[in-house]
């Protein structure tokens, strides 16, 4: 079982790998991205956050974010991105 470890910095910059349910292609049409980006920019609507880089592929993404001064919280901006 593996043991991940989450360091919380306020203020940082994080990259995330995000992978879909049993690795199924989730994002295959343009259209599939294009409701990502609506998901993202509804979070970052209410939490902010400066979005530094992405790539997407098929079945998972990754994100370099950077958080305003003073929060950590990464973990609700992600789940409610899901």
């Amino acid at each position: 079982m593996s043991d991940y470890r989450r360091y919380f910095v306020a203020g940082g910059t994080y990259f995330f790998t995000l992978v879909s349910y049993r690795r199924r292609p989730q994002f295959v049409h343009p259209c599939d991205v294009e409701r990502l980006r609506a998901a993202i920019a509804l979070v970052q609507r209410d939490q902010p956050f400066r979005f530094l880089a992405a790539v997407v592929l098929p079945e998972h993404m990754h994100f370099l974010w950077t958080l305003p001064p003073g929060d950590c919280d990464y973990s609700s901006r992600i789940g409610r991105m899901k």
